[in-house]
């Protein structure tokens, strides 16, 4: 099989599934996020969406799902769709199951939840105490007192949690997955020096490298982190040497195109990058590389949108816009793909030649022969 990522339509909402060489599937975040009252909500009704591919596939389960932080646009519906271990009242034969839970470790220490979040946490919790079935990216020490005050042996527990610099147990790109992912976010110490959690700012951020016939391309996960929290990213990967680390062939975009992922000014045109989030923009996207903004649709200059505070901002698309045409590539917002009018789920494949578009519904898999992915 060749290793297909799927994006949806959602607004400013996170939702991404990955299907591996070896037939696994790892869902980013799940939001859904549409108004089914709404006839005028172009948002596509998720939970249908991904009921249909695991259908196709004869499977009721995700080998992982991974909820890079607890803020609503990455796990609204959290507690309707799946079967969660902690609680009986989630768990009828309707619901899809979790083989492993990805979480950064704020999601286990976040304090004064509610909803879905709140749902979050306590499936992750539950998992930790019982030593199975569960990931924690970071190790700060807040969470090894936690544990301590919980009665949780940490030593015991070690090899649930994944510090940023290190692979994602359980996946190689040598074995039957042809996938590794690379954890850089969220550093431990974040946690530690600060009294109140930023969730965003310790949200999970990784690069997955895909593996066919021998060629590597580079997927790199963006949340919703800004510019300086990208920039010690940065640096820190290139203090260890581990530039490669931080290539990229088909980027999800940092918080729904904000121009705070890019630098501390929105700009009037187009926002300026700080040094180090132009070096990862325009030195470590390859040639034909393409860009995904999970995100409501770009304003129009001079509109009330284009006043919004929230993203996306007109501004970092146009960034966004000159980085891709400078790669010879592409740069796509899910609220518009293939038309603001009539937005719908879509994905790419990853193959022996770069990365090519899947064109047909994202939920088959058909590669038009038209498509030409990026060389070398």
């Amino acid at each position: 099989m060749t290793a297909k990522v799927h994006f949806f339509p959602l607004g400013n909402a996170d939702t991404l599934r990955l299907d591996l060489a070896d037939g696994r599937k790892v869902l980013l975040d799940y939001a859904d996020t549409r108004n089914p009252d709404d006839q005028n909500d172009r948002r596509c009704d998720l939970p249908a969406e991904l009921r249909r591919d695991l259908r196709r596939a004869r499977r009721d389960f995700y080998d992982a799902v991974c909820i890079t932080h607890l803020d609503t646009d990455h796990c609204k519906g959290f507690g309707d769709f799946f079967w969660l271990k902690h609680a009986k009242m989630y768990q009828d034969d309707s619901r899809i199951r979790i083989n492993e839970l990805w979480v950064p470790a704020a999601a286990v220490l976040e304090q004064n939840l509610e909803g879905d979040a709140r749902l979050v946490r306590s499936e992750a919790r539950h998992r930790l105490k019982a030593g199975n079935g569960v990931l924690i990216f970071s190790r700060p020490g807040r969470l090894k007192l936690w544990m301590e005050k919980n009665d949780i042996d940490y030593e015991s527990r070690k090899h649930l949690i994944v510090d940023a610099g290190t692979l994602v147990p359980g996946y190689t790109k040598e074995g039957p997955p042809r996938a590794e992912f690379f954890a850089h976010c969220p550093f431990g110490w974040r946690l530690d020096d600060k009294t109140v959690i930023d969730r965003n700012e310790s949200s999970i951020v990784m690069q997955v490298t895909l593996r066919k016939n021998g060629h590597d391309s580079y997927l790199l996960l963006g949340s919703d982190i800004d510019h300086e929290t990208i920039s010690e990213i940065v640096q820190v990967t290139k203090k260890h040497d581990n530039e490669d680390r931080l290539q990229w062939d088909l980027m999800k975009l940092f918080h729904h195109c904000s121009y705070l992922a890019l630098g501390p000014e929105r700009g009037v045109e187009e926002t300026k990058a700080v040094p180090d989030v132009k070096w990862l923009f325009e030195t470590q996207g390859r040639a034909g590389a393409r860009i995904v903004s999970p995100s409501w649709r770009i304003p129009v200059k001079g509109s009330k949108e284009d006043k919004d505070v929230r993203p996306p901002h007109r501004q970092a698309a146009n960034h966004h816009r000159r980085v891709a045409k400078q790669l010879n590539g592409q740069f796509v917002v899910t609220m518009e793909e293939p038309s603001p009018e009539r937005p719908r789920p879509f994905g790419y494949e990853f193959t022996a030649l770069g990365v090519a578009l899947i064109v047909a519904a994202p939920m088959v898999s058909t590669v038009a022969a038209a498509s030409t992915p990026r060389a070398g």
